[in-house]
């Protein structure tokens, strides 16, 4: 009797701490899908610039909310997508030199970020379906601003954008600002803080791609580089700590040196904007625009 309790104890004990294990990873994955929700507190009318506040529809019967900055009798249009836990204000230094030049901008939040319609977690793979309902409700209500489309999207909203690109024909150039290279690296970096186990560290990337509906190799900036047929400009701070520089350096490699290039901005971080605003013209040469 003592001896099957001794013996029987350690699996039960194993068996209890492997539930656990498999209980935790969840609820960490979905505590972390919660992206936090920065609502705007000012307009593009803060820069001086004229504007229409926009509504629109996206999956799962979600709708989202932007600004469309439009520009005297312009045909070509910027879609503006910013990252995880931020909102298509902050974006607005990035969009001003793009309309000065005579560009119509459309920004707008993504599920879950801004004035936009909550969802039950965020991803990449869904902000590129915000940004393909944003493609759609341009062409369908502004066929005359829709002759040629580009999109700028920040961290995740690059990522998203270099995604929706390789299945998206109307994108015709994408500027992917702080870009990471691979999900699956990123989630790794993020879980050694918490020096977890090599196995759940293993376990929560296979429950993240369940819970996402995509494999991380699929919807990776470093493969869909690959696939993406537009020109690409990368832009990347030297000093971003949240993405390294060599998370672009790899996403350039992979890619065509004829119709990508990357560039480099001294000193900014991941979320400097108004360094990368001051290049503004490396942006417009890359649309090839004066």
């Amino acid at each position: 009797m003592i001896s099957s309790i001794i013996t029987t104890t350690p699996l039960a004990l194993l068996a209890f701490l492997a539930l656990l294990v498999m209980s935790l990873i969840p609820l960490g994955v979905h505590l972390g899908f919660r992206a936090p929700r920065v609502p705007a507190i000012g307009s593009p009318a803060d820069l001086g610039l004229a504007f229409d506040s926009v509504r629109f529809p996206t999956l799962r019967g979600r709708f989202l909310s932007g600004w469309l900055l439009p520009a005297a009798d312009a045909t070509r249009t910027v879609i503006v997508l910013h990252g995880w836990g931020s909102n298509a204000e902050q974006m607005l230094p990035l969009a001003q030199p793009l309309h000065q030049a005579g560009l119509n901008v459309l920004l707008f939040d993504a599920r879950n970020h801004g004035a936009s319609d909550g969802d039950s977690f965020s991803s990449l793979p869904r902000f590129a379906e915000d940004l393909g309902a944003a493609i759609n409700w341009l062409q369908r209500q502004h066929p005359s601003r829709s002759a040629w489309i580009a999109v700028l999207g920040h961290s995740v909203g690059a990522g998203a954008a270099l995604f929706e690109a390789t299945r998206n024909p109307r994108i015709a150039a994408v500027i992917s600002i702080g870009a990471f290279a691979d999900p699956a690296q990123l989630t790794e970096r993020y879980l050694a803080r918490l020096h977890l186990p090599s196995f759940i560290v293993e376990l929560t990337k296979r429950y993240v791609e369940w819970v996402i509906g995509h494999r991380f190799a699929t919807i990776a900036p470093v493969n869909s580089i690959r696939r993406v047929p537009c020109p690409v400009l990368l832009v990347h701070g030297d000093q971003d700590r949240t993405v390294p520089i060599e998370d672009a350096k790899r996403i350039a490699a992979a890619a065509d040196p004829t119709r990508v290039k990357l560039f480099v901005v001294a000193g900014a971080g991941h979320d400097s904007v108004d360094k990368i605003e001051a290049h503004g013209e490396q942006l417009l040469a890359f649309l090839r625009l004066p």
